[in-house]
């Protein structure tokens, strides 16, 4: 019997595309966890469902993905001694990690047999357990000198498909690490290069030039992870790279603004995607991509729709998920969320382009509820509620 999932009394509807934010309707269903019709109740097929949701208003987007994570293993990090970030991250609307490199394991291996070991039983374990129902996309070797073709296209049989920040091993030169990241893309492997200057003891400094002749295809927090690189360098990545450009929450938040404001002069808000680049130094960001599209849509001047496609259907795309876009086929993964009590502002959008954090009433991934009413949001005005 199929799993049916009706979603009605939607008071809004992002679709996650830059192109086209907002969408006309006040219901959606998804058949056994993937997207099948929007629209208006009214005109739709809602007999039958296994589960129904009433929103009561409230608006519903595809859930926020954060492009730039370091996980360890489960829902632990040792860089911060914290358990459950993972689920606290849920609770702020996020239904997707990606990894840019389990980097903080202690006693990382840096020789190639065990990188790749360690990079496989990472992509393997969070594979086979999703906290808290969090889709998890880890397994993310950091490349160091030794590599081979062979051993990418081992990393690709064994079903590893990303590459840790490019950078934090000892590859720092241009030319080696456009040849790996080449030999990655071959075997459909993406790729992240470290933007800025060094985070962690290990890593360094990775400046435009390097950057540019990398070629990866995401420009690792080009607002820093955390130091940002100068003004000019920033704006030569907006002008030359077709890439992703990632703005971070752990960096600069100045330069994130500078990013913002030289992609739209270049008409390419399209390229911006959204991390956190957490756990980290500065710690855990259960709200971060919330912030991070608070922060820019209110002193970046855009609209709150299009700031949320940063963080939803410009990382879908970029990314090659099949989440993130309120598009037939793909991945019921939603966040149900309101303007958050007493907060400035006429609806929700406006007072998150006042840069105030929405409450979140809801986390839905496969189609399945994962998370009710946010326990570190804000309250919201307006709960949705499972019928």
């Amino acid at each position: 019997m199929s799993a049916k999932l009706v979603i009605k009394n939607i008071g809004l509807l992002l679709s996650g595309k830059i192109e086209e934010p907002i969408f006309d309707g006040d219901c959606l269903i998804a058949v056994d966890g993937k997207i099948e019709q929007w629209g208006y109740e009214k005109d739709l097929d809602t007999e039958g469902a296994t589960t129904t949701i009433d929103a009561h208003g409230v608006t519903l987007a595809p859930g926020l993905i954060d492009s730039h994570i370091h996980p360890v293993v489960g829902d632990y990090t040792p860089r911060q001694q914290q358990l459950h970030w993972i689920d606290s991250t849920l609770h702020g609307g996020v239904t997707t990690l990606i990894s840019a490199g389990e980097v903080h394991m202690p006693g990382r291996p840096k020789d190639v047999v065990g990188l790749k070991a360690m990079a496989i039983a990472a992509q393997r374990w969070y594979e086979n357990f999703r906290p808290s129902g969090m889709k998890v996309h880890a397994g993310a070797p950091v490349i160091e000198h030794g590599m081979v073709e062979e051993d990418f296209k081992d990393l690709a049989d064994a079903g590893v498909k990303l590459l840790g920040e490019v950078g934090l091993g000892t590859v720092k030169d241009g030319k080696t690490a456009s040849q790996m990241v080449e030999w990655a893309r071959k075997y459909g492997i993406q790729s992240t290069i470290h933007t800025g200057g060094p985070s962690i003891p290990g890593s360094g400094l990775i400046d435009a030039d390097m950057v540019l002749e990398t070629g990866t295809d995401v420009v690792g927090h080009i607002n820093g992870g955390h130091s940002a690189l100068p003004d000019d360098q920033i704006v030569c990545l907006c002008e030359n790279c077709k890439a992703a450009l990632e703005i971070v929450h752990n960096g600069n938040e100045r330069a994130a603004l500078l990013t913002l404001n030289t992609a739209r002069e270049l008409n390419k808000l399209d390229q911006l995607i959204l991390g956190t680049d957490g756990p980290a130094g500065s710690g855990v960001q259960p709200l971060g991509i919330l912030r991070m599209i608070a922060m820019l849509s209110s002193l970046g001047n855009v609209s709150a729709e299009t700031a949320i496609c940063f963080g939803t259907g410009n990382t879908s795309r970029r990314r090659d998920l099949d989440t993130g876009l309120i598009e037939k086929g793909y991945c019921a993964d939603f966040v149900l969320m309101d303007q958050a009590q007493h907060a400035p502002g006429k609806n929700i959008l406006e007072s998150i382009q006042l840069g105030n954090l929405p409450g979140v009433g809801m986390t839905i991934i496969d189609g399945i509820v994962r998370s009710e009413r946010s326990r570190n949001t804000p309250p919201a005005n307006k709960l949705p509620e499972l019928v």
